[in-house]
């Protein structure tokens, strides 16, 4: 069956050091991490791609879920992702693609996935997103790109995941598709490293006018409060989408920044003492939802909210 990386095995495939278990948050969210691994396969930096990292902000009720604009994806490696059209059957769409070696990017049903044991695995439903490989219709085999590596399911995982035991009378949903265009060769290093630079620039001018931190901060007991009095299930995706999307962007920040230049290798430090408080804080979280003391989480983003003031004050210098 075609392949858009032949030479890919799902048993043997080693992932990037972004993703290496030694770091804080080797994994930060499904999108990020794709195109980390699908970058690293290609030989090409995805260190170059994070610039975007500095604009995250807090939302109110979460940080930003923080992806890679396809615009800064196109500019720095040449590469065109863009939507596809789902007016057929989901698999026939993505073996078409595959064919031209077309990288599909799937809004897919966690609950199907295998490398989510523990969490979503025949547990939960929940949209994630992957970027498929190989598809083997006859086999009912397909490898894919998810989180911080490459994976194979089979069998009534492939028939649960592309919804192939629906009745006549129930309709498929059809998800959200993106597809990736490789140019025909690969840009000269010191042009991705430019316009890196250029990109982090840009993205810098569109930081947070306030601090995110601070604005968290001041709600953070109130919701944890709230949280306390729901199923403790609950308490995983809050902390997801608040404390591990804070650290993980400002981890990635900072490789980003070591990546770039030593110039940049103090702001790098508050970018990661960010990374670093709130991965404590995350467990200061749960002693809080288990314990119902919530008052000592008023102070316990000081640090990271000072971090992040010190970070831009650097790189608005060197600016």
């Amino acid at each position: 069956m075609p392949s858009v990386f032949p030479e890919l095995n799902p048993a043997t495939y080693s992932t990037h050091s972004l993703h290496d278990s030694e770091r804080m948050w080797p994994e930060t969210n499904c999108y990020v991490d794709l195109w980390i691994e699908v970058l690293s396969t290609l030989r090409l930096p995805p260190e170059a791609m994070l610039g975007f990292t500095m604009t995250q902000d807090f939302e109110g009720d979460q940080f930003t879920f923080f992806k890679a604009p396809l615009e800064d994806i196109e500019a720095l490696y040449g590469i065109v992702c863009t939507e596809l059209a789902i007016y057929d059957k989901v698999e026939r769409h993505v073996s078409e693609q595959i064919r031209r070696r077309r990288l599909c990017l799937v809004e897919m049903d966690s609950y199907f996935m295998p490398d989510t044991q523990g969490v979503a695995y025949r547990r939960e439903h929940g949209k994630t997103t992957i970027a498929i490989n190989r598809i083997d219709m006859d086999k009912r085999e397909l490898d894919y790109f998810h989180n911080g590596g490459f994976f194979q399911l089979a069998g009534e995982d492939f028939d649960g995941i592309f919804q192939l035991r629906l009745s006549e009378e129930e309709l498929p949903f059809l998800p959200y598709t993106e597809f990736a265009k490789f140019p025909d060769g690969s840009p000269e290093r010191a042009s991705i490293r430019e316009t890196s630079l250029r990109l982090l620039n840009f993205h810098f001018r569109r930081r947070p006018k306030l601090n995110p931190i601070r604005a968290f901060s001041a709600v953070f007991p109130s919701q944890v409060e709230e949280i306390a009095e729901r199923p403790f299930g609950f308490f995983h995706k809050y902390a997801f989408n608040t404390l591990r999307q804070l650290g993980a962007n400002f981890e990635l920040a900072g490789s980003h920044l070591d990546w770039l230049s030593p110039e940049f290798g103090e702001a790098a430090v508050k970018a990661r003492l960010i990374s670093e408080a709130a991965k404590s804080v995350q467990f200061q979280l749960a002693r809080a939802v288990t314990r119902k003391k919530f008052e000592p989480l008023q102070s316990a983003l000081d640090p990271a909210a000072d971090a992040w003031d010190a970070m831009m004050s650097l790189l608005e210098k060197r600016s």
